[in-house]
């Protein structure tokens, strides 16, 4: 029985490279359903790429298989991963800390390595700058048809030699919750934290209604300062009023009704981004 595979890229759709790598995959297993992550990472951006895979694998059954390739460092060294979740599912990347998110979240049950020398599209091993074609959907293909098992896909790499990146975890003391702004809503521009509901509300003791001092900070430095009130939906506020609520993976958000508090605050996301919420008496 095939299993889904998933594409993630930083490719953008103004050019051929996603429909080739649908053009691959249909060759080597065209009864494999083939299902679109995004192809809007922003180019090079790991740590995004890594947030939207832990996003959105758990919406997918088991033994799905997940290409992520936003891969500043193809045709280096770096090593091309095939990963297995402690949830059951496959992911397909570059050794680069794309798995930093779901390793996190779910736990990395094994990790094999594709040998980029042979594990690869037939009439490819010229091509040094496209291994989202040549290596990592092909593989995948053949993963999510049956056509391979993990256990025959290259040399098995110990778990805790996969690179990761620094997630800077939520941390409240007293009354003070710190914790990172890791990813950007991209459509309507609210910013979503890694402090989670439990922390939030059980740990913190938040209530609808409740005021909280919010600071932002880039690198250290301080870029937003608001007094915000803690909604449980966008409507409980004003049309351009902003607010804090718990957003769709039940973490902590920041957000302005009906606009964009990343572009009228100047605001975005990633590992160099911080915040803390201190509660108004």
């Amino acid at each position: 029985m095939t299993k889904p595979l998933v594409l993630q890229t930083d490719f953008g759709l103004n050019d051929g490279a996603v429909s080739s790598m649908y053009g691959v995959a249909s060759q080597v297993a065209p009864e494999v359903r083939v299902a679109d992550l995004t192809h809007g990472i922003t180019p090079f951006n790991i740590f995004e790429a890594s947030f939207r895979l832990a996003q959105t694998v758990r919406y997918w059954p088991k033994e799905t298989v997940f290409v992520s390739v936003v891969d500043p460092g193809v045709g280096s060294k770096r090593l091309s991963l095939v990963a297995r979740l402690k949830s059951g599912h496959y992911v397909i990347t570059p050794d680069n800390g794309t798995l930093t998110h779901l390793a996190d979240l779910y736990g990395i049950d094994a990790v094999r390595v594709i040998d980029e020398r042979i594990d690869r599209l037939p009439g490819s091993e010229k091509s040094a700058t496209f291994h989202g074609r040549d290596i990592y959907v092909y593989n995948g293909a053949k993963l999510a048809a049956g056509q391979v098992t993990f256990e025959e896909i290259g040399q098995a790499l110990p778990v805790e030699e996969v690179i990761t990146l620094p997630l800077n975890p939520a941390v409240q003391t007293g009354q003070t919750i710190t914790g990172n702004v890791d990813i950007t809503d991209v459509n309507f521009g609210s910013l979503w934290t890694n402090i989670d509901e439990k922390l939030w509300h059980e740990g913190f003791g938040s209530h609808y209604g409740d005021r909280f001092a919010v600071t932002v900070f880039h690198e250290g430095q301080e870029v937003y300062h608001a007094v915000l009130p803690y909604e449980k939906t966008f409507a409980d506020v004003r049309p351009g009023a902003a607010l804090l609520y718990l957003n769709s993976v039940n973490t902590v958000g920041l957000a302005i009704r009906q606009g964009s508090i990343a572009n009228e605050a100047h605001l975005s996301a990633g590992p160099d981004w911080s915040i803390k919420i201190v509660k108004e008496d």
